[in-house]
Protein backbone atom coordinates (compact mmCIF):
# COMPACT_ATOMS: atom_id res chain seq x y z
CA UNK A 1 0.00 0.00 0.00
CA UNK A 2 2.79 2.40 0.85
CA UNK A 3 6.36 2.54 2.07
CA UNK A 4 6.49 0.66 5.36
CA UNK A 5 9.29 0.33 7.86
CA UNK A 6 9.99 -2.20 10.62
CA UNK A 7 8.92 -1.01 14.05
CA UNK A 8 9.99 -1.96 17.54
CA UNK A 9 6.55 -2.21 19.13
CA UNK A 10 4.02 -4.84 18.16
CA UNK A 11 0.80 -3.41 16.79
CA UNK A 12 -1.18 -5.47 19.30
CA UNK A 13 0.75 -3.77 22.11
CA UNK A 14 0.92 -0.31 20.60
CA UNK A 15 -2.71 0.28 19.57
CA UNK A 16 -3.68 2.76 22.46
CA UNK A 17 -3.80 3.43 26.17
CA UNK A 18 -5.54 2.00 29.22
CA UNK A 19 -8.51 3.83 30.67
CA UNK A 20 -6.63 4.69 33.84
CA UNK A 21 -4.00 6.73 31.97
CA UNK A 22 -6.16 9.82 32.39
CA UNK A 23 -5.32 9.93 36.08
CA UNK A 24 -1.54 9.72 35.65
CA UNK A 25 0.35 12.67 37.10
CA UNK A 26 2.58 14.77 34.79
CA UNK A 27 6.30 13.98 34.94
CA UNK A 28 7.50 17.51 34.23
CA UNK A 29 7.17 20.66 36.27
CA UNK A 30 4.43 22.86 34.86
CA UNK A 31 2.41 25.77 36.12
CA UNK A 32 0.11 24.58 38.87
CA UNK A 33 -2.69 26.85 37.66
CA UNK A 34 -2.62 25.53 34.10
CA UNK A 35 -5.53 23.23 33.32
CA UNK A 36 -4.49 20.03 31.52
CA UNK A 37 -5.00 19.67 27.80
CA UNK A 38 -7.36 16.71 27.39
CA UNK A 39 -6.87 14.42 24.38
CA UNK A 40 -9.28 11.57 23.62
CA UNK A 41 -8.50 8.28 21.91
CA UNK A 42 -10.34 5.02 21.32
CA UNK A 43 -9.35 1.39 21.07
CA UNK A 44 -10.27 1.55 17.40
CA UNK A 45 -7.09 3.55 16.71
CA UNK A 46 -5.00 3.02 19.84
CA UNK A 47 -5.31 0.07 22.20
CA UNK A 48 -3.54 -0.92 25.42
CA UNK A 49 -0.13 0.72 25.08
CA UNK A 50 0.22 2.86 28.17
CA UNK A 51 3.96 3.27 27.64
CA UNK A 52 3.57 4.92 24.25
CA UNK A 53 1.06 7.51 25.45
CA UNK A 54 3.21 8.24 28.49
CA UNK A 55 6.05 8.99 26.07
CA UNK A 56 3.86 11.10 23.79
CA UNK A 57 2.49 12.99 26.78
CA UNK A 58 6.03 13.71 27.99
CA UNK A 59 6.92 14.94 24.51
CA UNK A 60 3.91 17.25 24.26
CA UNK A 61 3.90 18.82 27.72
CA UNK A 62 7.07 20.96 27.55
CA UNK A 63 6.21 22.06 24.01
CA UNK A 64 2.67 23.05 24.95
CA UNK A 65 3.60 24.49 28.35
CA UNK A 66 0.64 22.67 29.88
CA UNK A 67 -0.08 19.31 31.47
CA UNK A 68 -1.45 16.76 29.02
CA UNK A 69 -3.99 14.06 29.84
CA UNK A 70 -4.98 11.23 27.50
CA UNK A 71 -8.45 9.75 27.98
CA UNK A 72 -9.43 6.51 26.31
CA UNK A 73 -12.93 5.23 25.78
CA UNK A 74 -14.15 2.06 24.15
CA UNK A 75 -15.97 3.58 21.17
CA UNK A 76 -16.11 6.58 18.88
CA UNK A 77 -19.60 7.31 20.23
CA UNK A 78 -18.21 7.89 23.73
CA UNK A 79 -15.39 10.13 22.49
CA UNK A 80 -17.88 12.08 20.36
CA UNK A 81 -20.08 12.68 23.39
CA UNK A 82 -17.15 13.94 25.48
CA UNK A 83 -15.92 16.25 22.74
CA UNK A 84 -19.39 17.67 22.07
CA UNK A 85 -19.79 18.23 25.81
CA UNK A 86 -16.51 20.19 26.00
CA UNK A 87 -15.05 17.48 28.25
CA UNK A 88 -12.19 17.03 25.78
CA UNK A 89 -10.05 19.60 23.99
CA UNK A 90 -8.76 17.35 21.20
CA UNK A 91 -9.46 13.84 19.99
CA UNK A 92 -8.10 11.39 17.44
CA UNK A 93 -11.27 10.30 15.69
CA UNK A 94 -12.41 8.67 12.47
CA UNK A 95 -13.42 10.59 9.38
CA UNK A 96 -16.98 9.29 9.69
CA UNK A 97 -17.80 11.04 13.02
CA UNK A 98 -15.80 14.07 11.86
CA UNK A 99 -17.99 14.53 8.77
CA UNK A 100 -21.13 14.21 10.89
CA UNK A 101 -19.86 16.74 13.48
CA UNK A 102 -17.76 19.12 11.41
CA UNK A 103 -19.88 22.12 12.53
CA UNK A 104 -18.92 21.46 16.14
CA UNK A 105 -15.34 20.33 15.55
CA UNK A 106 -12.32 21.80 13.81
CA UNK A 107 -9.65 19.82 12.01
CA UNK A 108 -6.23 20.09 13.66
CA UNK A 109 -4.00 17.80 11.63
CA UNK A 110 -4.10 14.80 9.32
CA UNK A 111 -1.72 11.86 9.79
CA UNK A 112 0.79 11.52 6.96
CA UNK A 113 0.86 7.84 6.04
CA UNK A 114 3.13 6.84 3.20
CA UNK A 115 3.36 10.41 1.95
CA UNK A 116 -0.35 11.29 2.00
CA UNK A 117 -3.23 11.69 4.50
CA UNK A 118 -5.19 8.80 3.04
CA UNK A 119 -5.93 5.16 3.81
CA UNK A 120 -8.16 2.31 2.62
CA UNK A 121 -10.54 -0.26 4.04
CA UNK A 122 -9.62 -3.92 3.55
CA UNK A 123 -12.07 -6.79 3.31
CA UNK A 124 -10.23 -9.73 4.84
CA UNK A 125 -11.09 -13.43 4.88
CA UNK A 126 -9.32 -16.52 6.27
CA UNK A 127 -6.17 -17.39 4.33
CA UNK A 128 -7.67 -20.78 3.52
CA UNK A 129 -10.51 -19.06 1.65
CA UNK A 130 -8.82 -18.58 -1.70
CA UNK A 131 -12.02 -17.99 -3.66
CA UNK A 132 -13.75 -15.00 -2.04
CA UNK A 133 -13.07 -11.74 -3.88
CA UNK A 134 -15.83 -9.58 -2.48
CA UNK A 135 -18.76 -9.23 -0.13
CA UNK A 136 -21.07 -11.23 -2.37
CA UNK A 137 -19.10 -14.40 -1.57
CA UNK A 138 -19.75 -14.00 2.18
CA UNK A 139 -23.53 -14.29 2.17
CA UNK A 140 -24.84 -16.35 5.09
CA UNK A 141 -21.53 -16.19 6.96
CA UNK A 142 -20.30 -14.44 10.12
CA UNK A 143 -18.84 -10.97 9.59
CA UNK A 144 -16.87 -8.66 11.92
CA UNK A 145 -17.07 -4.85 11.95
CA UNK A 146 -14.89 -2.60 14.10
CA UNK A 147 -17.10 0.24 15.38
CA UNK A 148 -20.52 1.50 14.21
CA UNK A 149 -18.93 4.96 13.74
CA UNK A 150 -15.85 3.71 11.91
CA UNK A 151 -15.36 4.61 8.26
CA UNK A 152 -13.15 1.70 7.20
CA UNK A 153 -14.69 -0.73 9.69
CA UNK A 154 -18.37 -0.05 9.03
CA UNK A 155 -19.35 2.73 6.62
CA UNK A 156 -17.16 1.59 3.72
CA UNK A 157 -18.41 -2.03 3.76
CA UNK A 158 -22.01 -0.77 3.94
CA UNK A 159 -21.38 1.40 0.90
CA UNK A 160 -19.54 -1.32 -1.02
CA UNK A 161 -22.41 -3.75 -0.50
CA UNK A 162 -25.27 -1.35 -1.17
CA UNK A 163 -23.80 -0.13 -4.44
CA UNK A 164 -23.76 -3.69 -5.84
CA UNK A 165 -27.27 -4.46 -4.62
CA UNK A 166 -26.52 -6.28 -1.36
CA UNK A 167 -28.61 -5.34 1.69
CA UNK A 168 -26.12 -5.58 4.60
CA UNK A 169 -28.53 -6.32 7.51
CA UNK A 170 -29.73 -9.53 5.88
CA UNK A 171 -26.67 -10.56 3.88
CA UNK A 172 -24.76 -12.22 6.73
CA UNK A 173 -25.83 -14.93 9.13
CA UNK A 174 -24.39 -12.92 12.02
CA UNK A 175 -22.40 -9.72 12.53
CA UNK A 176 -20.61 -8.26 15.55
CA UNK A 177 -18.42 -5.29 16.52
CA UNK A 178 -14.93 -5.75 17.96
CA UNK A 179 -14.21 -2.04 18.73
CA UNK A 180 -10.59 -2.52 17.65
CA UNK A 181 -9.27 -3.23 14.17
CA UNK A 182 -6.60 -5.68 15.29
CA UNK A 183 -9.33 -7.74 16.97
CA UNK A 184 -11.03 -8.14 13.59
CA UNK A 185 -7.82 -9.66 12.23
CA UNK A 186 -7.67 -12.02 15.20
CA UNK A 187 -11.33 -12.98 14.78
CA UNK A 188 -10.88 -13.83 11.11
CA UNK A 189 -7.56 -15.60 11.69
CA UNK A 190 -9.11 -17.73 14.45
CA UNK A 191 -12.20 -18.59 12.42
CA UNK A 192 -14.59 -16.71 14.70
CA UNK A 193 -15.64 -14.71 11.62
CA UNK A 194 -15.41 -15.65 7.96
CA UNK A 195 -14.88 -12.04 6.93
CA UNK A 196 -14.17 -8.61 8.36
CA UNK A 197 -13.68 -4.96 7.40
CA UNK A 198 -10.41 -3.56 8.73
CA UNK A 199 -8.40 -0.36 8.49
CA UNK A 200 -5.74 -1.01 5.84
CA UNK A 201 -3.15 0.95 7.84
CA UNK A 202 -3.70 -1.38 10.79
CA UNK A 203 -3.52 -4.55 8.67
CA UNK A 204 -0.37 -3.36 6.89
CA UNK A 205 1.28 -2.48 10.19
CA UNK A 206 0.33 -5.83 11.68
CA UNK A 207 1.80 -7.52 8.60
CA UNK A 208 5.13 -5.91 9.49
CA UNK A 209 5.04 -6.51 13.24
CA UNK A 210 3.12 -9.75 13.65
CA UNK A 211 3.21 -11.43 10.23
CA UNK A 212 2.31 -14.81 11.73
CA UNK A 213 -1.12 -13.34 12.48
CA UNK A 214 -1.85 -11.61 9.18
CA UNK A 215 -0.62 -14.64 7.20
CA UNK A 216 -3.66 -16.46 8.55
CA UNK A 217 -5.86 -13.94 6.74
CA UNK A 218 -6.08 -12.72 3.16
CA UNK A 219 -7.04 -9.33 1.73
CA UNK A 220 -9.93 -10.12 -0.61
CA UNK A 221 -10.85 -6.56 -1.59
CA UNK A 222 -9.36 -3.07 -1.20
CA UNK A 223 -11.51 0.07 -1.15
CA UNK A 224 -10.88 3.49 -2.63
CA UNK A 225 -8.78 5.92 -0.58
CA UNK A 226 -10.38 8.10 2.09
CA UNK A 227 -9.18 10.80 4.48
CA UNK A 228 -7.07 9.29 7.28
CA UNK A 229 -8.62 9.43 10.79
CA UNK A 230 -7.90 13.03 11.82
CA UNK A 231 -6.99 14.88 14.97
CA UNK A 232 -9.80 17.33 15.76
CA UNK A 233 -10.59 20.01 18.35
CA UNK A 234 -13.80 21.33 19.85
CA UNK A 235 -14.64 24.65 18.20
CA UNK A 236 -15.03 26.36 21.58
CA UNK A 237 -11.32 25.84 22.30
CA UNK A 238 -9.25 29.01 22.60
CA UNK A 239 -7.19 29.80 19.51
CA UNK A 240 -3.71 29.90 21.11
CA UNK A 241 -4.14 26.35 22.50
CA UNK A 242 -5.42 25.09 19.15
CA UNK A 243 -2.54 26.66 17.23
CA UNK A 244 0.17 25.51 19.62
CA UNK A 245 -1.07 21.92 19.55
CA UNK A 246 -1.44 21.96 15.76
CA UNK A 247 2.04 23.40 15.28
CA UNK A 248 3.54 20.88 17.70
CA UNK A 249 2.07 17.95 15.75
CA UNK A 250 3.22 19.37 12.41
CA UNK A 251 6.75 19.87 13.77
CA UNK A 252 7.23 16.32 15.08
CA UNK A 253 9.36 15.14 12.11
CA UNK A 254 11.85 17.96 12.80
CA UNK A 255 13.42 16.52 15.96
CA UNK A 256 14.80 13.13 16.93
CA UNK A 257 12.27 12.36 19.66
CA UNK A 258 9.37 13.37 17.46
CA UNK A 259 10.60 11.12 14.65
CA UNK A 260 11.00 8.25 17.10
CA UNK A 261 7.40 8.59 18.29
CA UNK A 262 6.19 8.80 14.70
CA UNK A 263 8.04 5.60 13.87
CA UNK A 264 6.21 3.86 16.70
CA UNK A 265 2.96 5.14 15.20
CA UNK A 266 4.12 3.99 11.76
CA UNK A 267 3.47 7.49 10.41
CA UNK A 268 5.62 9.96 8.49
CA UNK A 269 4.19 12.88 10.44
CA UNK A 270 1.12 15.09 10.56
CA UNK A 271 -0.07 17.39 7.78
CA UNK A 272 -1.98 20.66 7.84
CA UNK A 273 -5.77 20.31 8.07
CA UNK A 274 -7.54 19.88 4.74
CA UNK A 275 -11.29 19.34 4.84
CA UNK A 276 -11.38 18.46 1.13
CA UNK A 277 -9.81 15.09 1.96
CA UNK A 278 -13.19 14.03 3.39
CA UNK A 279 -15.31 14.94 0.36
CA UNK A 280 -15.43 11.34 -0.84
CA UNK A 281 -16.42 10.11 2.59
CA UNK A 282 -19.22 12.68 2.78
CA UNK A 283 -20.60 11.56 -0.59
CA UNK A 284 -20.42 7.94 0.50
CA UNK A 285 -22.27 8.76 3.72
CA UNK A 286 -25.03 10.49 1.78
CA UNK A 287 -25.33 7.49 -0.54
CA UNK A 288 -25.61 5.02 2.33
CA UNK A 289 -27.98 7.19 4.36
CA UNK A 290 -30.32 7.43 1.39
CA UNK A 291 -30.60 3.65 1.14
CA UNK A 292 -30.28 2.37 4.68
CA UNK A 293 -30.82 3.82 8.12
CA UNK A 294 -27.44 4.15 9.85
CA UNK A 295 -26.97 4.23 13.65
CA UNK A 296 -27.65 7.65 15.16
Amino acid sequence: MNDQRPMRLSRRRFCGAALGLAACAPRVALGATDAPIRIGTTSVILDNQVGFLHAWRDYLQPRLGRPVTFLQRGSYREITSLLLGDELDFAWVCGYPYVRNRKAWELVALPNYGGKPLYRSYLIVPAADTAAKGFDALGGKVFAYSDPDSNSGFLVPQYEMLRIGIYPPTHFRKTFFTYAHHKIVIAVADGVAQGGAVDGYVWDTLALRTPALTRRTRVAHVSDEYGFPPMVARRSLDRPTYERFRDTLLAMPKDDRGRELLRELNLDGFLAPDDSRFAGLAKMLDFVASRERLPT
